[in-house]
């Protein structure tokens, strides 16, 4: 699939994912959520690829929200109506489908927010699991300004994030705050000047493809969002428990081990394309984005 609206980079074990639309701030449409999750599915499917890091196309933004022009299709459901019947319960909001997909990945997401983040801009980057931003970083949940209500699974997202009474404040308000109260927050974990923010993002995908176990991050991605959901820790420890299982078993474990006694990288052989448990996926039928 040839994109229009991103632009993936792939090189040396990380995949770089740019929203590309300058000249509309990078502004979200339909085409660019095609185009998003055909991305991932690549990334998930490459196993040359360890992370993959989200940014934006010029110093402005990162995305500046929904694109609400008439020729982009857009207008204020831009995007929310992915769906031909919007008969409740089958409306299905456009970037729900995107974030969902986020979610889904096995492969670790890194955030590097180099402008302005409202709206979609905002709400796309918290299945992410690592966020940075640029000093000139803005974020905004200003769904209230305009009359709708917090999309793309925000609802569940941002208040695992940052509580409760800070998801409230900020979508209650629709206010527009900056990359330090972001970060003071929790909402990104750190604040850079723009030229060293790709820099620094690329540095913690290093860090996760020269040292680390493929299989073992993909699964450790899955355990760490879904299982503090569960009703009770039982369920987290009777994942725990076959985790260590079976990845203890495997050619992963012993690499780990032997290139710890001997003091060299490791090189792990294991794939996430054909080597994760026989028990992953464990929690069965999901909603998906299609």
């Amino acid at each position: 699939m040839g994109y229009s609206q991103i632009d993936l980079h792939i090189g040396e074990g990380i995949a770089t994912l740019t929203l590309n639309r300058p000249e509309k701030m990078n502004a979200y449409t339909r085409t660019m959520m095609n185009e998003i999750i055909d991305a991932l599915d690549r990334t998930d499917a490459d196993d040359n690829v360890r992370a993959v890091i989200f940014t934006g196309a010029g110093d402005r933004a990162f995305c500046a929200g929904a694109d609400l022009t008439p020729e982009s299709g857009g207008g204020p459901f831009a995007s929310a109506a992915a769906v031909d019947d919007l008969s409740d319960p089958q409306v299905r909001d456009s970037g729900g489908l995107m974030t969902l997909r986020l979610y889904q990945s096995k492969k670790p997401l890194i955030s590097a927010c180099n402008g302005a983040a409202v709206g979609i801009g905002a709400t796309m980057q918290l299945p992410m699991d690592m966020r940075l931003a640029s000093e000139n970083a803005r974020f905004g949940f200003v769904f209230a300004r305009r009359g709708i209500v917090p999309e793309a699974c925000s609802s569940w997202f941002l208040p695992k994030i940052v509580g409760i009474n800070r998801a409230l404040e900020w979508c209650m308000t629709g206010r527009i705050f900056g990359a330090e109260e972001a970060r003071e927050a929790g909402l990104v974990r750190s604040v850079h000047a723009p030229g060293d923010l790709i820099d620094a993002a690329r540095g913690l995908a290093r860090e996760i493809a020269d040292n680390t176990s493929a299989v073992s991050v993909a699964m450790t991605r899955a355990m760490l969002w879904r299982l503090p959901s569960a009703d009770h820790p039982m369920e987290a420890h009777k994942i725990d428990s076959r985790a260590i299982y079976r990845l203890s078993k495997g050619a992963d474990a012993q690499e780990g081990v032997q290139s710890f006694l001997e003091k060299r990288p490791p090189a792990f052989p294991l794939r996430v394309s054909g080597d994760m448990p026989d028990f992953y996926p464990w929690w069965g039928e999901e909603p998906g984005y299609e």
